[in-house]
């Protein structure tokens, strides 16, 4: 079972090209922003703004969370990963030039903008505590709680799924 949702969650990031990552403000309050990213493994990376509020908030208080969705149909494929992590602002300069080679590989459209200057953007890692893996095609709401240790699954820790919607009550939606 850990093994399969580690997979589940390798190959859910690696459907997806944005996520949005939330942190806390200074005053306390929610920040919620889309931001491309890129995965080694469970580990999470992106690129932003070096004056960014992002990274303003990291600098008080590394707690995040961030969720991805891959596009789905109808609910009963509905997949996606709600996350909580610590944010790191990465100034190692061997770790920053390989993940500009992630950002690079993923997104080859970066070779056609404007290069920046090195101190105008920031590196962040999200290391993962927390992982809730959703997968509706197991039942509505179904959700799989694990936690995260050092780059792996430590624990699987419950399953859930809603019981107050069942497909018996909820009509099926059809492809047309």
């Amino acid at each position: 079972m850990k093994y399969q949702l580690q997979q589940k969650i390798q190959d859910i990031l690696d459907r997806c090209i944005d996520m949005t990552i939330a942190t806390v403000r200074p005053d306390g309050a929610p920040q919620a922003t889309v931001v491309s990213f890129v995965h080694d493994g469970l580990t999470i990376y992106f690129v932003c703004g070096a004056s960014s509020q992002k990274v303003a908030n990291i600098a008080i208080d590394p707690r995040v969370a961030a969720t991805v969705t891959p596009p789905y149909k109808v609910w009963d494929e509905i997949e996606g990963l709600s996350i909580a992590a610590i944010a790191d602002v990465i100034t190692d300069a061997k770790e920053m030039s390989e993940i500009g080679g992630f950002v690079q590989q993923r997104f080859p459209q970066i070779n056609q903008m404007q290069p920046v200057a090195a101190d105008e953007i920031k590196f962040v890692r999200l290391r993962p505590l927390h992982v809730s893996v959703l997968d509706y095609s197991k039942g509505f709401g179904h959700a799989d709680l694990v936690a995260i240790g050092a780059n792996d699954i430590a624990v699987s820790s419950q399953s859930t799924r809603h019981r107050w919607l069942t497909p018996t009550a909820m009509p099926r939606q059809s492809n047309r």
